[in-house]
């Protein structure tokens, strides 16, 4: 499927002081870099981790930015998703080199599924953690997760039971895939629908607090940034 596609955008909220690792959080569909900008201020408040926010490289309908054209829900458009997430690997590891092991991926709908696909792909660094709101461990060709090499990197999810966009299902499989690969896996699912729950907001700063970084920073033999 062929679709506009432009140039990431990035935006940076500097660290307070000398940056402790970095949070990358993606936006979901039809928004864009700057909408979950603010959150920094809500999940780091005393300014530990540069922050970064990227737009989406696909121009389609309604509006906004996008990461993927929409297939069935769990099945990413395969073009669309291959060259989002090439391009997401292009600018944080070769252009921006990010220290994977001190740097949390975390994003919300479609930028969880990216931030699921950079976390968990297969000959991929690991980071130190990923946020995974409202979105799901997609199933697309031409991607797999490698769980092997991810054992104790923890994962966040939370994910509203009254969600109409992505069912909540979603959020409950990739738990259970998760803590069966022995990744610790921190879950909430609260009676919301297909939004960021303002009374989770704690729970997120308290377990951001807590990263990074981790012990090591590879993936294992053959991993590549």
């Amino acid at each position: 499927m062929s679709a506009p596609v432009r140039p990431l955008a990035v935006r940076v909220r500097e660290p307070a002081g000398e940056a402790e690792g970095t949070l990358v959080l993606l936006h979901g569909r039809g928004a864009d870099e700057h909408d979950l900008f603010g959150l920094f201020d809500i999940l780091d408040p005393a300014g530990r981790l540069r922050g970064i926010t990227v737009g989406g490289p696909l121009s389609l309908p309604p509006g906004g930015k996008h990461w993927y054209a929409l297939g069935r829900v769990g099945f990413p458009e395969p073009e669309t998703f291959r060259a989002s997430y090439a391009a997401l690997q292009e600018l944080l590891g070769d252009e921006l080199g990010l220290d994977w092991g001190r740097t949390v991926l975390g994003g919300f709908s479609q930028g969880t599924v990216m931030s699921y696909a950079l976390g968990l792909g297969a000959g991929r660094p690991v980071p130190a953690g990923i946020l995974a709101l409202s979105g799901f461990i997609p199933t697309v060709e031409g991607w797999a997760p490698d769980l092997v090499w991810r054992r104790d990197m923890p994962v966040l999810i939370a994910h509203g039971s009254a969600d109409p966009v992505i069912s909540v299902d979603f959020a409950r499989a990739a738990r259970a895939q998760l803590e069966a690969a022995s990744l610790p896996v921190e879950y909430h699912e609260t009676p919301m629908a297909h939004t960021i729950d303002p009374r989770v907001l704690g729970d997120l700063q308290r377990w951001l607090a807590e990263r990074p970084g981790r012990a090591t920073s590879g993936a294992g033999a053959g991993a590549a940034s």
